[in-house]
């Protein structure tokens, strides 16, 4: 439009007035385009804005069990992890107790062990010097024995030698303790 707005108001001139109406019916128009332009902008925008708070509340409830089901998680894992360390203690403690009871299951075999050997070499021991009666004949027979058992031989036995000479001592004490007396 050529001219200013006011001019042609004022003008007597029909087919300025013609032209301003025109124009004024063309913007009318052009404005409520423009308007229903952004009412539909506006509403996709309000609709957006609730699709995203929707989706926030998800995403932040998502977000809430996820933390409490981690949580949860590591709740149990830490009681199986005392479990398992409670268990290993346990173990432990039983392997130290079954340890102590294997020692003196051993200590009380050995000992049993050897009070029966020692009474069985005791016993073998009388027999070997049996029938001896005087110093004499106890020297001879532990010469005998001495020659049988010694270690260095090809049948030797050092436990039967220990068991030979504590028999001998004990004999020959015997004797010179009579010996004496008389």
């Amino acid at each position: 439009m050529d001219g200013s707005f006011e001019e042609k108001l004022l003008s007597d001139d029909v087919e300025q007035l013609n032209d301003l109406k025109r124009w004024l019916f063309e913007e009318n128009i052009r404005l409520e385009i423009r308007k229903k332009e952004l009412n539909e902008l506006h509403e996709k925008f309000l609709n957006e804005k609730v699709a995203f708070v929707e989706e926030m509340k998800a995403i932040n409830l998502r977000n809430v069990s996820e933390r409490k089901r981690l949580k949860d998680e590591e709740m149990f894992f830490d009681k199986k992890m005392q479990i398992l360390k409670d268990g290993f203690a346990d173990l432990d403690a039983d392997r130290k107790r079954l340890a102590k009871e294997r020692l003196a299951f051993e200590t009380e075999k050995q000992v049993t062990r050897t009070i029966k050997h020692e009474e069985a070499y005791t016993d073998l021991a009388g027999t070997l010097f049996a029938g001896v009666n005087n110093s004499l004949a106890l020297k001879k027979r532990y010469r005998d024995l001495l020659k049988i058992f010694h270690p260095d031989n090809l049948c030797g036995d050092s436990d039967m030698v220990m068991i030979i000479n504590k028999e001998y001592d004990r004999l020959k004490s015997d004797f010179d303790y009579y010996k004496s007396a008389k």
